[in-house]
Parts: C-alpha cells; sequence; structure tokens
C-alpha cells in the first residue's frame, strides 16, 4: 500500500458538504483507505479572485492503486460532484488533487507528482502540515519547512480555520 495525500478544494454550492462527499465517495472505493483528514479552512482564491472563498482540506490515504487509476478515480468523484472545466481558476464544485504519492515523481502532461504548484500553496501547506508536518517532500524539506518558507502574511491572511456553520453563514448547533 502506498500513502497518498490529496488535497480537496469547493467554493461552488455547499462548500462544506462538497469536500465531504469527496472524502466519502474516496472512502467507498475498495482499493483506498482513508487514514487521516484534516480540517477544513476557509482560503482566499488564487489566481481568479472575482469569485467565492474556498474551502479546502487535506487527506491521507493508502492504496494499490497505481497514480493513473488513483488520478482517474478522483476525477470520477469530481464528474459525481458536477465538477465542470471552464477556465484555469474557475469556480468549481469540487477539486480533488493527488498531491504527493509516495515517492513517486512525474512529468507527465495528464499528471505531475508532486504536484507542481504544492511549494508555493498556503491553502495546501496549511492542512497538509496539519495532518503530516514531518512527511518529506522530494526536495529534502518537511511540509512544515516548506510552509514556514511561504511569507507570513500570505499564510495569515489567506487561509483561516473555517467555522463549522452552514452554508447559510448561521452557525450550526454543536
Amino acid at each position: 500500500m502506498t500513502s497518498v495525500f490529496l488535497g480537496l478544494g469547493s467554493n461552488v454550492g455547499d462548500r462544506r458538504k462538497n469536500i465531504d462527499l469527496a472524502v466519502q465517495l474516496l472512502g467507498e472505493n475498495a482499493d483506498i483507505r482513508l487514514e487521516q483528514v484534516s480540517s477544513i479552512y476557509e482560503t482566499t482564491p488564487v489566481g481568479y479572485a472575482r469569485q467565492r472563498d474556498f474551502l479546502n482540506a487535506a487527506i491521507e490515504i493508502t492504496t494499490d492503486l497505481t497514480p493513473e487509476e488513483l488520478l482517474e478515480e478522483t476525477k470520477a468523484v469530481e464528474a459525481t460532484l458536477g465538477r465542470e472545466r471552464s477556465f484555469r481558476f474557475a469556480p468549481r464544485t469540487i477539486d480533488v488533487d493527488i498531491l504527493l504519492f509516495g515517492n513517486e515523481i512525474r512529468y507527465e502532461p495528464h499528471l505531475r507528482l508532486p504536484h507542481p504548484e504544492l511549494l508555493n500553496r498556503a491553502f495546501v501547506l496549511v492542512p497538509l502540515a496539519e495532518i503530516a508536518p514531518r512527511l518529506i517532500h522530494p526536495s529534502g524539506k518537511s511540509i512544515l519547512q516548506l510552509l514556514r518558507e511561504l511569507p507570513e502574511d500570505e499564510v495569515s491572511a489567506g487561509v483561516r480555520k473555517y467555522r463549522d456553520r452552514d452554508e447559510s453563514g448561521v452557525r450550526s448547533k454543536e
């Protein structure tokens, strides 16, 4: 079994529900075992700012699937949850990215491992550092080290722990 880390993001519809459903669908696959799920973080959009904030999370799974088979599974989850691809950085119901797949390094047009933007994105590194701070990236640095190398204002201004509330803004009962 290979340890794999996935990033999830949503900014269309019930963002929290979309992330929860993506985790559920991945967990229903007999070839995937859910290991850890980070907290949910609300994050400022990157690349195209004129859209709603995202909710993001990271999960650790173990699997015997190949990277290509897992990519196919993540795309199926996105399709099931209504993901439409219109333009780069567009709003989306769900985005499921393979961040790290064991020690795999790939530079293929359809599959790049580790995820090429992982090093530059606080919205990925913050939840990933929560569940795997000591995980070593192929650069030789831990996830926590990579997070600490980002500008502090980018992290503090762009990534906030999500307060559990429904999507209308009403805080849910606990």
